[in-house]
């Protein structure tokens, strides 16, 4: 599968970040990566898998799953669970993170931002209520300044 040049950065990066623990961005995966990177909006697991079958012509949905499955424990993309799709992790570091979303209504682009500030006040209210945050993904939605006109 031919990518933009910008995916193939992000694939370069993914492949080295996986050889550095030791597990494998095999082809498949490497596929499905590109495919979730080169969109602006969320994919879901059967678009993934209609895309894939112009090339592989056997794919069946536990593959998409399995790769899927992979990518989200390496932490090279992210699940919108509002959407039940999803989008690369455009962090630049190799780190755990907390993962703010800002998904369009109007084009359905989503936005990946990382606000340190707004983790730490989610943290601070949770443990004001004794309760331990384990993962948090926050997933606003309005309009983009594209759509918004400015």
């Amino acid at each position: 599968m031919d990518f933009s040049p910008r995916t193939e950065t992000l694939l370069h990066r993914a492949s080295q970040i996986c050889d550095s623990r030791g597990v494998r961005l095999t082809e498949l995966r490497r596929q499905v990566l590109g495919l979730i990177l080169d969109r602006d909006a969320p994919t879901g697991a059967y678009d993934l898998l209609e895309q894939l079958r112009s090339t592989r012509h056997g794919a069946a949905p536990p593959t998409v799953y399995r790769a899927l499955e992979f990518l989200l424990q390496q932490g090279l993309i992210h699940k919108l669970e509002r959407l039940s799709a999803f989008v690369g992790c455009i962090a630049e570091e190799d780190h755990d993170h907390a993962a703010q979303f800002l998904i369009c209504r109007s084009c359905g682009r989503v936005t990946e931002i990382e606000d340190h500030e707004l983790a730490h006040a989610l943290q601070d209210a949770a443990k004001r209520l004794g309760f331990t945050v384990g993962k948090a993904t926050i997933e606003a939605e309005g309009q983009c300044a594209d759509c918004a006109g400015g």
